[in-house]
């Protein structure tokens, strides 16, 4: 009984964890090849990096993978220039400029950042306590990390964890990673070495 005790365990360690393969760049630093570009905000690469503009019509703006992504790790680096309110969506689709999905918050001090808010649903479902804003470097580098697996999704900002959910929409999510440009002008963010790792 207790061997069976134990290899039941173990079955059931094995099947909540994922073990995830090498990283696959995302982005090629040369141009927008395997994404979309969604509204009129403008997107571009210069220098080797991935821009976001607000555009003269100051709306969301969103750039999709071509590709869906159901389970995986995500990492990037983001430098936030002028008001950097973005974020990065995980198994969203676009229509227009209306998005469907779950939003990890990249966003000016003070607003969040690393926080999983659904857009055009329940708002804000979680996030990082208060102190855990002095992760974000303003007007520097930040490295990103986000894990969705299941119904499990968690954020590092430079190293912290920012936060964790366990979620049933989200488990039951379908949809691109996209990044964003949040509405009413004035936002700019750099975007490098963006590289989604799937599990085995």
């Amino acid at each position: 009984m207790r061997n069976l005790f134990t290899l039941t365990l173990a079955i059931l360690i094995i099947s909540t964890t994922a073990t995830f393969a090498q990283e696959i760049a995302l982005f090629n630093g040369t141009d927008l090849t395997g994404w979309t570009v969604y509204g009129t905000e403008k997107w571009y690469v210069e220098d080797g990096l991935l821009v976001c503009e607000s555009g003269p019509d100051k709306q969301y703006g969103y750039l999709a993978t071509d590709k869906h992504y159901k389970d995986f790790t995500l990492t990037l680096e983001f430098k936030q220039e002028a008001d950097g309110n973005s974020g990065v969506f995980i198994r969203s689709t676009v229509d227009g400029t209306k998005v469907s999905g779950w939003q990890v918050e990249v966003a000016p001090a003070g607003h969040s950042t690393g926080g999983v808010y659904e857009s055009y649903g329940r708002g804000w479902l979680i996030k990082p306590d208060p102190e855990k804003d002095e992760a974000l470097k303003v007007g520097e580098w930040n490295e990103m990390k986000i894990r969705v697996y299941g119904d499990k999704l968690t954020s590092w900002l430079n190293g912290v964890e920012m936060v964790t959910i366990r979620d049933q929409k989200i488990g039951a999510g379908e949809g691109s990673i996209a990044l964003q440009i949040h509405d009413g002008g004035g936002i700019k963010v750099k975007w490098r070495n963006i590289k989604v790792a799937l599990p085995q």
